[in-house]
């Protein structure tokens, strides 16, 4: 037990032994949630029991949990199927509603529905692939499956269009079909609209349909103000209740709700079953309703409504957001996006076709809205996990940030003070957003008009652009002129990322994007565009002439070696000829190279790796040091070298206070600091030829007088030498 134990353990949470690390997998895991833990070991102990007081023991928690659960919701006289899987409960409804308009279809099976086509009608905006999963289950082909469209000229665009649905259902009883069943929506999983319920049950009434409700604003039937188009869900044939999301309770099963009054059809259907084990799957679900009462599951329904309409109503006063809610004043599910003025696209949307004929919007508008909006989900999710916010995609409206609270608050614990964050982060995000946006268009253009840069066009990149430093070939073959471009603009944004900027450079997505390109993430609004572009090409013509350099410089050493090994054999045959054929004799020439040897002066070679030349080693011998050689020649830089303040990182424009000077004035001090510099370097330069010139006098005056101290002394010399000699000539004349 032990052992079993611990590798279970070990596969829960890995080799780990970091406690804290274990804490924080647990931590949404409260009493609540251990309670309905809990039900599932204790329904697998009252498996064991004896017969008669299991089943007394699994109908009293059957019947109590279906008696909470449809006063919670006001649901009247319903019964209830609990499942796992969500869609079980619509596949067992719909298993019902067949056996309940087919009377033979127990017997005869698919004939009785290949006489008469079975028909259901789902939302366009339902979730992805409910429709294949039920005729999957079924057994039906997909023809059974009618998609009704949603609202396009009145209402909510995310609610299912009422007037065609009639004429649908009409062309079905027409075509010899049965209309069977429909499925609405009382919160779109996308949106969070809930369709014009009681409309659609008068028409399922008069048509002899079912109708089964489900949605996540189901939920908010437990409150004491309720929606009227909420509230019509009432009526319903079923519905639908997920409230493990919504009161945060782990592993709890989705109950179906339903009125029907045949109980063996209800048991041919799979909705009950006569199993007592099957009748403990209520268990969690019983223990964790009466562990939170009635006020606590209303007070948690109750503060994921709070928190929605706190961020619905920050979001009114927010430039450049555009909400899409079903009701301004209570909406459980906000969904908004970031909506640029461009060509006030959102309203060319909503205004109707004559707008959009004037005012025709191009789809690259579109997909970079689609794109920001991407980027600024993943950013709020990412700095306020505890938000639950996420993207979604809706046919209309795009790309969009989603906030359900109802199925995420509970679990994850969202405060008011995580919507604050939430609007605080969507406020920064903007601005940085706005600027990003108004600088796109400048920064093609920069690029456009600079040689040795392409601009290249990424709708799908949440960012500033992307650029690619073309490679000049000079007539090389594909495959390494794209190696040469790969190196270059891999080396480039190795250099960029090196600088000390705000910016963020990359390589683009790991999948769709452009190779040997560098990417530019989002910018601020103080952004020196033309300073970027210059740095960029600058920076990559560095790097190809460096990598030319190096290139040339390789042929150049291989021509030198040759050449040199070349000299080296005529210097030897030189070396020869001025030897003379006795001293290449072994013996001969050593007793001659003995009695006279030979003086031969060493000639060697040289290569010059700057200048690319062969040199003679003759003057490394005299100097008895290696000359330096030419000067290489200097790093190419930007041809224009800004002003920066202290602490202030490179592309940054100083922004001007609202009192400060105008453009003009903010020009010339530019200007004149400009000269400033010129004039400081001219000054140094005149300081070093002042200073090279008084060293040249002082040298000049050192050797002056030298000159004069060697004169001196030999005319002091002279001038002993002559008083010896009369020193002399009186010696001999007195001798004499």
């Amino acid at each position: 037990m032990v052992s079993i134990l611990q590798l279970v353990q070990n596969l829960m949470h890995g080799e780990e032994e970091d406690e804290s690390s274990q804490s924080y997998r647990l931590q949404n895991v409260g009493e609540q949630g251990h309670m309905a833990l809990l039900g599932h070991s204790l329904a697998a102990y009252i498996s064991v029991l004896n017969r008669e007081r299991l089943r007394n023991l699994t109908t009293r928690i059957l019947s109590d949990t279906t008696l909470w659960l449809c006063r919670l919701f006001r649901y009247e006289n319903g019964s209830a199927y609990y499942h796992e899987d969500d869609r079980e409960g619509l596949l067992k409804v719909c298993r019902l509603v067949i056996h309940s308009c087919y009377e033979d279809y127990t017997v005869e099976g698919f004939n009785v529905l290949y006489n008469k086509q079975p028909v259901i009608y789902i939302s366009s905006a339902a979730r992805t692939g409910l429709g294949q999963t039920l005729c999957n289950q079924l057994g039906l082909p997909l023809s059974c499956m009618c998609r009704v469209p949603c609202n396009t000229m009145f209402g909510s665009q995310h609610q299912m269009d009422v007037a065609l649905l009639d004429r649908l259902i009409k062309d079905d009883i027409n075509s010899g079909k049965l209309p069977l069943l429909l499925v609405a929506n009382a919160g779109t999983p996308g949106a969070g609209h809930t369709d014009k319920l009681g409309r659609l049950k008068e028409l399922c009434e008069q048509y002899n349909m079912w109708l089964h409700v489900e949605g996540v604003n189901l939920a908010t039937l437990a409150l004491g103000y309720v929606s009227s188009s909420v509230l019509a869900a009432t009526k319903c044939d079923s519905m639908t209740l997920t409230l493990g999301s919504w009161l945060g309770l782990p592993a709890v099963p989705a109950v179906t709700l339903y009125r029907h009054e045949d109980p063996s059809l209800s048991l041919a259907a799979g909705l009950t079953s006569s199993q007592p084990v099957e009748k403990l799957r209520a268990l969690p679900l019983w223990l964790s309703l009466q562990y939170l009462g009635h006020d606590g599951i209303v007070e948690r329904i109750k503060h994921a409504s709070q928190l929605s309409q706190r961020l619905l109503e920050n979001l009114k006063n927010m430039d450049f957001i555009k909400t899409s809610v079903e009701d301004e004043f209570s909406s459980p599910v906000v969904v908004f996006k970031f909506s640029p003025e461009l060509p006030n696209i959102d309203q060319m949307l909503h205004a109707g076709p004559a707008s959009i004929i004037q005012h025709p919007i191009t789809s690259n508008e579109r997909h970079i809205c689609d794109t920001f909006n991407q980027w600024l989900g993943e950013q709020l999710a990412q700095l306020v996990p505890a938000s639950g916010v996420d993207v979604v995609e809706l046919e209309d409206e795009g790309t969009c940030v989603r906030f359900s609270p109802l199925m995420t608050s509970a679990v994850l614990g969202t405060e008011v003070q995580d919507v604050d964050q939430l609007v605080d982060c969507l406020k920064m995000k903007i601005s940085i957003l706005t600027c990003t946006l108004q600088l796109r268009e400048e920064f093609e253009q920069e690029v456009k008009r600079t040689v040795g840069l392409s601009y290249i066009e990424d709708l799908s990149w949440p960012g500033l652009g992307v650029v690619r430093y073309e490679y000049n070939s000079d007539g090389k073959n594909d495959d390494k002129q794209e190696k040469e471009a790969e190196k270059i603009n891999t080396g480039l944004l190795k250099k960029l990322n090196e600088l000390e900027s705000d910016l963020t450079f990359s390589l683009g997505p790991e999948f769709g994007g452009e190779k040997n390109c560098v990417y530019i993430g989002m910018v601020t609004e103080d952004l020196d565009v033309s300073e970027l572009v210059e740095t960029i090409a600058a920076t990559g013509r560095e790097i190809e002439e460096n990598s030319r350099l190096l290139e040339n410089m390789t042929e150049v050493v291989r021509k030198g070696i040759q050449e040199a090994q070349v000299q080296l054999q005529k210097a030897n045959e030189e070396r020869l000829l001025e030897e003379g054929l006795l001293r290449q004799i072994p013996v001969v020439g050593s007793v001659l190279n003995w009695f006279s040897p030979f003086q031969a002066s060493p000639k060697g070679r040289t290569f010059n790796l700057t200048a690319g030349s062969l040199e003679s080693t003759e003057p490394t011998y005299v100097s008895k040091a290696q000359g330096t050689g030419t000067t290489p020649p200097p790093t190419p830089t930007p041809n224009r070298i800004k002003q920066r303040l202290p602490g202030q990182k490179l592309f940054k424009r100083s922004l001007r206070s609202s009192d400060g000077f105008s453009e003009t004035s903010s020009v010339s001090h530019t200007d004149d600091l400009e000269k400033v510099e010129q004039l400081s370097q001219s000054v140094s330069t005149v300081q070093e030829q002042g200073t090279v010139e008084t060293e040249k006098a002082e040298q000049q005056n050192e050797i002056v007088q030298v000159t004069s101290d060697k004169t001196e002394d030999l005319q002091s010399d002279k001038s002993q030498r002559s008083g010896n000699d009369c020193t002399k000539v009186e010696e001999q004349e007195s001798l004499r």
